[in-house]
């Protein structure tokens, strides 16, 4: 919690308003009975009339400038807690952007929404309380007790007892609340992930008929975290009531053993009157703190949360940009735009027994079509996403333009590359604005031609707004073959030096298939293209084809060599085409 209040900087001028608006109140309160006190022992009893409005024009005065002390410190301490909670937000989420996909499965997507909205919500709400309580509570209490003994220090001892009952049994109360407020915030992640699920996957749960096994599975997390909810609940609302009845008992104490004081003339009414008023401000002061300890222990649960996911440092990171005076050359001696060469390298995924890739060494230039074939599980996408620096090698290098990936920051390897992932990701908006998601400056006529070569063009001016078109959430109004479309048009605006297709031709029919290859040949002369696929009939035609099995490079060449060296690749074309087809 204290770590997370550094972000409190920016506002440290406001605070300090805040702070000296809140001990002008509290002095004023505390003020307050002083002055009703004369009024009582000398206006009322000597029947002083001018001196009872001159000391209530005081009180009237007074009252004033603390209500409006109290006014002026509500809405500042408003404004520094929204302004944290916006700036904390807005820290988090560029952080989380910098996370590799590691980061991303440590953490989990529903704990991230949760940790970004909740969380930070809940450390803002007591940060308002916190702006108006932290000084004026312990200033009430410590200044009420002060107040109370100089009218009556006798009197005073009640407090002897009475303040070490309170605040033992709000401390009490806090340490069996906080571990609780902790399992609160995980169960509200299981929920979050549990709904989460059920509305992406609708479709799934609906065609197996599994609407029943997900109500007992929402319903099972939601009663979890109801349960754990009224069971802190139940704990925190004892408070009040001991609070309350201490506090009644106190009153009770204070005015018999005040009356009896009285009856000796050692104290006056009007003290009596004070010292009440006295009393019920350091009540009130420790109600405060309680209703902060209420409060505090899931806002330190929260905190701890924010700070784990801002402590948690993304494993790849951004070196000082190397120039590349390595950069392959083509014959008339000028820097290859493109060029990718994979150099003996291995991956393994965190915790795995065996590497996902082993000893991959292979080039691709620019101008040629190298495509990715295997079988399920053999590292085709693994290695495609280590091109754009998703993930880092284990050993070995990857180079782009002759430079490793690792020596370039990821804005300046990235530039360089479109693209499309295996599965196709939408944005709400318009269909333009997908398209132009690839290239911010993107005029019209290229987001026309790009859909043209993309063979999205029938499709999207066939609806009703055509380009200015409205795609919902995911993509959800545009089928998965649309959605293909528009992502490899997303990369062809960009007109990048590399491209990735990630199995981005599985949605497509055949006929739109060869028309889309075609249509790229002409496209991306000058690029190099790498294409991962699931179908013979997509890279029959590639420059170089590459063939994997277990993470390894088990056969590399054109679709002829292949067919006659490679057994592999034979199996997988026996597979999947007739024998007039392979011949």
């Amino acid at each position: 919690m204290i770590k997370l209040m550094k972000q409190l900087k920016p506002f440290r001028w406001a605070i300090a308003l805040v702070l000296v608006l809140v001990f002008l109140q509290s002095m004023g309160d505390l003020y307050l009975p002083t002055l009703m006190s004369d009024i009582v022992d000398k206006g009322i009893v000597h029947m002083d009339k001018p001196y009872i409005w001159k000391i209530g024009g005081y009180m009237l005065l007074v009252a004033g400038v603390g209500a409006l002390c109290s006014v002026v410190a509500s809405y500042f301490s408003a404004r520094i807690a929204a302004g944290f909670g916006k700036n904390t937000r807005a820290r988090v989420f560029h952080h989380v952007e910098n996370f590799t996909l590691n980061e991303f499965d440590k953490l989990g997507t529903a704990s991230l929404i949760t940790r970004t909205t909740n969380d930070i919500t809940q450390v803002q709400v007591v940060l308002t309380m916190m702006l108006r309580m932290m000084i004026g509570a312990p200033m009430m209490m410590i200044g009420g007790i002060i107040m109370a003994v100089s009218e009556d220090a006798k009197l005073s001892l009640i407090f002897v007892i009475v303040i070490p009952v309170l605040v033992g049994a709000i401390l009490l109360i806090g340490m069996k609340g906080l571990p609780l407020f902790k399992a609160i915030q995980v169960k509200l992640d299981k929920l979050n992930r549990v709904l989460r699920e059920h509305l992406t996957g609708i479709r799934v749960i609906r065609s197996f008929n599994r609407i029943e096994h997900e109500n007992r599975r929402f319903t099972e997390a939601n009663r979890d975290l109801t349960e754990t909810s009224i069971k802190v609940n139940k704990i925190m609302a004892g408070l009040m009531p001991m609070m309350m009845i201490v506090m009644n008992f106190s009153m009770i104490a204070i005015l018999y053993y005040g009356g009896i004081r009285i009856g000796d003339n050692d104290l006056k009414v009007g003290s009596l009157m004070a010292f009440i008023q006295y009393a019920m401000q350091i009540m009130f002061s420790l109600i405060m703190v309680s209703m902060m300890f209420v409060l505090i222990p899931r806002a330190s649960a929260s905190a701890l949360r924010i700070n784990e996911v801002l402590d948690l440092q993304p494993e790849i990171k951004d070196p000082e940009a190397k120039a590349a005076a390595g950069a392959k050359t083509g014959a008339d001696g000028e820097a290859l735009r493109g060029y990718i060469e994979f150099d003996n390298v291995v991956f393994s995924y965190p915790g795995a027994e065996q590497p996902a890739l082993a000893g991959i060494s292979f080039s691709a230039r620019p101008g040629e079509v190298t495509a990715i074939i295997g079988g399920t599980g053999s590292g085709k996408s693994t290695l495609l996403s280590l091109i754009p620096r998703f993930y880092d090698v284990d050993s070995g290098a990857v180079r782009v333009d002759g430079v490793d990936v690792r020596e370039m920051t990821q804005e300046e390897l990235r530039v360089k590359i479109g693209y499309i992932p295996q599965k196709a990701v939408l944005f709400t908006g318009t269909i333009s604005d997908n398209i132009r998601y690839g290239k911010e400056d993107a005029s019209e006529e290229e987001i026309i031609h790009a859909a043209k070569v993309a063979q999205a063009y029938d499709f999207v001016t066939a609806m009703k707004d055509g380009f200015e078109s409205e795609i919902a959430q995911g993509g959800g109004n545009v089928s998965g073959g649309q959605k293909q479309r528009l992502s490899i048009a997303r990369a062809l605006v960009r007109k990048p030096e590399v491209y990735l297709f990630d199995d981005s031709f599985s949605a497509l029919d055949f006929k739109t298939d060869a028309k889309l290859r075609a249509a790229l040949k002409t496209e991306t002369t000058e690029a190099t293209v790498l294409i991962v696929a699931q179908r013979v009939s997509t890279v029959m035609d590639a420059d170089r084809i590459i063939v994997l099995d277990d993470g390894r490079i088990s056969g590399m060449g054109t679709h002829r060599e292949l067919m006659e060296h490679s057994e592999v690749y034979r199996e997988i074309v026996s597979s999947q085409l007739s024998e007039e087809e392979i011949a």
